[in-house]
């Protein structure tokens, strides 16, 4: 991706424009702008955002109690994207206030932890130098830190990826239930074996490798677990998720891989029954709404990342 800087300006102008933002929450996020267009999307296209991933999943996500005056998602490319979009809209109201529906007090920006960091430039003067940085101020022990949320305009995902929040242990029962039951490797969907895979695959993964310093900073508080070497990190992992003698910490064990290892690939392994005709990324589709569903009913807890944080823009 990555917005050139005309791009960039033409893409803030065409949100400062739209009437649905007015007197609203506006959440910029990753996610293509349109698939159908080069550059810049028509301006009719700038009201059907909310129907792109990854805007689709956070809006859905949404506390299911709020009815009027919802926040408006808008997709803005890549990490850079979103930041650099969040500070021209800013920049662009404030040069031309007459022609901006926006409120500037009621804009967020939400982007994806990652394992490599992104900056965030001096020139706007932000309190948070990197995203690196804000997720050690918003998150405390794998949650949100609540006394803290009031000091973030732009959030970073408490997990590596948006695609870690489709498979947290607290979803089996939503797969379970699903009306076509999803599968993984040909049988019926275990989250664990999942978990288990990609303990196996830290490994070989040259990413953790080269960031470990950073992995054992966000997990620290997993004191049970060795990070000085990936394969004492892979090694750890794995012996103390199958002496787990609770779900309580077999869960705490789980969302600290979910902080680091990277779950794209394995949520993209999920596949619906094969007795079904829907294509297997309609199908995850699908699923990802019943998981945000699941997540827009649990909003008072701050493990629950994504909608805790949405429920605080809610009060």
């Amino acid at each position: 991706m990555g917005l050139k800087p005309e791009e960039l300006q033409q893409h803030c102008l065409q949100i400062l424009k739209q009437r649905r933002i007015k007197n609203k929450i506006v959440v910029l996020c990753e996610g293509e702008r349109d698939k159908k267009t080069q550059g810049i999307p028509s301006p009719s296209s700038y009201s059907k955002m909310e129907q792109l991933p990854d805007a689709n999943f956070y809006n859905a996500c949404v506390p299911n109690t709020w009815k009027q005056y919802r926040p408006q998602f808008f997709t803005c490319g890549d990490r850079k994207d979103v930041i650099d979009s969040y500070f021209n809209l800013l920049e662009l109201h404030n040069r031309d206030i007459n022609n901006s529906y926006l409120s500037p007090t009621k804009l967020f920006a939400i982007v994806d932890l990652d394992n490599q960091i992104q900056n965030i430039t001096n020139e706007y003067d932000y309190q948070f130098s990197d995203t690196e940085e804000i997720f050690t101020h918003l998150y405390e022990k794998g949650k949100v830190n609540k006394k803290n949320i009031k000091e973030h305009r732009i959030w970073v995902t408490g997990l590596i990826h948006k695609e870690a929040y489709f498979v947290t242990p607290e979803l089996q029962s939503v797969f379970d239930t699903f009306l076509n039951t999803p599968t993984y490797e040909s049988n019926k969907l275990s989250l664990e074996k999942i978990y288990l895979k990609m303990a196996d695959d830290i490994i070989d993964d040259a990413d953790l490798e080269n960031n470990l310093a950073k992995i054992s900073n966000r997990i620290d508080y997993c004191t049970e677990l060795d990070c000085s070497e990936i394969n004492k990190l892979c090694n750890s992992w794995k012996s103390e998720f199958k002496a787990c003698k609770s779900e309580l910490q077999k869960n705490e064990l789980t969302y600290s891989l979910l902080t680091f290892k990277k779950a794209k690939y394995y949520w993209k392994q999920i596949q619906p029954p094969a007795d079904t005709n829907i294509s297997p990324e309609r199908f995850r589709e699908q699923l990802s709404l019943e998981i945000a569903k699941f997540y827009s009913e649990n909003t008072i807890n701050p493990k629950y990342h994504i909608s805790f944080l949405l429920n605080y823009l809610s009060n």
